[in-house]
Formats: structure tokens, sequence, C-alpha cells
């Protein structure tokens, strides 16, 4: 019984992300799915109507991806890198190095947030003070 627990449990610790990100793939997809056939009763519904508002309606399944925000995410990254490191300090060692690496990581996050500006606003501001 010991080895068929042993043997076991080192499946559901490998499956279980599997599992996990199964779900995660699969609800999104299921949501996407059901966003697009929405659009598409609207639209055919609209089209007796007016075709100019069944244009704007196809624009919005082709919606545009904002650009990810890396100060952001270097500030979120260097919290859960002190946080690690604080848990390392209480009991597990090893997650002091781990902290200590992801915290980095989101410094360098950060830093480049600041010097790759994304947004339109930002590199105008930049180069404007450039030009100064």
């Amino acid at each position: 019984m010991k080895d068929f627990l042993a043997i076991g449990t080192g499946y559901i610790a490998i499956l279980c992300p599997v599992l996990i990100m199964w779900v995660i793939f699969h609800y999104v997809n299921k949501i996407q799915k059901s966003k697009n056939e929405t659009l598409v009763n609207i639209a055919k519904t609209i089209e007796k109507v007016d075709p100019d508002q069944v244009r704007e309606i196809i624009d919005q399944l082709h919606e545009p991806k904002r650009p990810t925000d890396l100060r952001k995410g270097g500030v979120i990254l260097i919290c859960i890198g002190f946080g690690l490191f604080g848990y390392g300090l209480l009991s597990i060692p090893i997650l002091k190095g781990v902290g200590f690496l992801v915290s980095s990581i989101g410094i360098g996050l950060l830093a480049a947030g600041y010097i790759y500006p994304n947004e339109s606003e930002e590199i105008s501001k930049a180069v404007e003070n450039f030009e100064k």
C-alpha cells in the first residue's frame, strides 16, 4: 500500500499543473468562443438594418492588445521576491536565493519599463525632453 501511495503521489504532483493549465485554457477558449458567437448573432440581426454597424461589430472581434506595463510587472515581481526571501529566512533556506533571483528579475523589468516607455504619450514626452 505504501508503494502505491508513493507512486500515486508522484503522478498527482506531476499531473496537477497540467490539469490546472488545461482547465484555464478550456475556460478562456470557451469564453472567447461565446463572445464571438454573441457578436455574430448581433451582426446578423443588425445586418438587415445598417451595414455600417456590422462593420463596427466585426472590428470589435479584432480588439487591439494593450502593451504590457513593464513597471507594474517589475513591482509585482519585486514584492514576490521579497516575500519568498522572507519565507526563506523563516523556514526553507533555499527560498532566500529564489527570492533574490525573482527580485532581481523584477528590478530589471522595472528599469526596462522606465528605459523603454510603451505609451505614446510617454514616448512623446521623452522625445520632447530629449529635444530640450
